[in-house]
């Protein structure tokens, strides 16, 4: 079929190990189908509403530079976090999106995020629809949290799952090399708002003794009694938590540690703390040596220790994303749909953006064992094939080479 006009691409809001991957396929997308020119967003939509484009074509010329985008971490095209206003009332800042699509020929708009940027997608396609415009949206998931509902998994999980079990194997060896003979516990933070997908995940390690997610209420004097209880028995405790456990009135339990929380574009608070909370409260409670580490962006941005799978899933979603819209797909994100888990099987397919947008997909309750502090074998099964394979860095000079702007 003819194509008609340009393609822009666009990354929003945290970015992971494999965003690239998905913009790598995109273009390869683009590029097979014959679309002259193909554009990307420089900072997410906010950057677009200031007509900072990129000319991707002059940027990655070859599919060299294709294997090296997919070995590159962050948002290449960077990233923002932009909620765009409800369209009632805000007509202008829309009028103004469409006639820059209009400026540069742009008939499909690609948009590659998490909950958020898949409400941007369908407020865009809503108006398009709306208007009588022609130009078509279609969103590529993206989130280490796992969280888009609909999708089996979330390209961006795997990597992060892959990263937090890996650390956490040297972490617990790290810790028991003293023996009996020095009692310690280290709290490991973990990202995770409302899903607990990402903590979840320390449970592929095997030797986690407490997993806390957001899903479930936590109790700080049971914990300290199950900390103080398990300080008896071992000499080395190791505990994942979600950066975004709450108390059971609601509070996040990092507030406790720091009150004068702030938030983003989104009203989300920013998280963080609750690590450093708990191993104080270790120390002063149970009277064991406790520390934290907070992992913090670290799982987002390990390119050097990407799932294959996820990689070649975010490839792919990409890469179907954009093929979908040149052949007039709109308002839609691409989802994966795992047929088998055992051996790994896994198709995609296309799903209405209204069924996703603004909605988070949370662990199953049934997969939360041991009175909330643990993870079933169900989610190892789950997540086990997500963290398959390894994509090898390119390295120079005893360091990993990445494609820049």
């Amino acid at each position: 079929m003819a194509v008609k006009g340009n393609i822009i691409i666009g990354q929003s809001g945290g970015p992971t190990a494999v965003i690239n991957s998905s913009l790598a396929g995109a273009i390869k997308a683009a590029r097979d189908a014959g679309v002259k020119k193909i554009y990307g967003m420089h900072y997410g939509i906010e950057g677009f509403l200031h007509e900072d484009i990129l000319d991707l074509k002059q940027i990655v010329k070859n599919d060299e530079d294709i294997s090296l985008l997919r070995r590159t971490p962050s948002a290449f095209l960077g990233s923002c976090r932009y909620k765009l206003p409800a369209i009632d009332g805000n007509e202008d800042v829309y009028e103004k999106i469409f006639s820059i699509l209009e400026k540069y020929d742009i008939q499909y708009f690609l948009y590659n995020g998490g909950n958020d940027s898949m409400d941007t997608v369908k407020m865009l396609s809503d108006y398009a629809a709306a208007h009588g415009k022609t130009q078509k949206f279609m969103g590529i998931p993206k989130t280490i949290d796992n969280d888009l509902p609909v999708t089996d998994h979330c390209p961006g999980f795997g990597s992060a799952a892959k990263y937090i079990a890996t650390s956490l194997k040297e972490i617990i060896a790290d810790a028991e090399c003293y023996g009996p003979y020095r009692k310690s516990v280290l709290i490991a933070e973990i990202m995770g708002r409302h899903a607990g997908w990402l903590t979840a995940a320390a449970a592929l390690t095997d030797k986690v003794d407490l997993i806390y997610l957001p899903e479930v209420s936590f109790d700080p004097d049971d914990f300290v009694k199950r900390v103080k209880e398990l300080s008896e028995k071992q000499s080395s405790i190791v505990v994942a938590v979600s950066e975004g456990i709450k108390l059971a009135d609601g509070r996040f339990v990092c507030e406790l540690e720091n009150a004068d929380t702030k938030k983003d574009a989104f009203g989300h608070t920013q998280l963080s703390g609750v690590g450093k909370y708990l191993a104080a409260l270790v120390s002063e409670k149970a009277g064991v040596k406790a520390r934290s580490v907070e992992f913090s962006t670290l799982q987002r941005c390990a390119s050097h220790v990407v799932s294959e799978t996820d990689s070649n899933e975010a490839f792919n979603v990409g890469y179907l994303a954009a093929k979908s819209a040149i052949e007039g797909s709109s308002g839609e994100m691409i989802t994966i749909d795992v047929v088998s888990r055992a051996p790994y099987v896994a198709n995609y397919s296309k799903f209405d953006i209204h069924e996703v947008a603004n909605v988070e997909r949370k662990v199953p309750m049934d997969w939360i064992i041991n009175d909330g502090t643990y993870v079933s074998d169900e989610f190892i099964a789950y997540a086990r094939p997500l963290i398959t394979g390894e994509l090898n860095a390119f390295y120079s000079d005893g360091v990993p080479v990445h494609l820049s702007l």
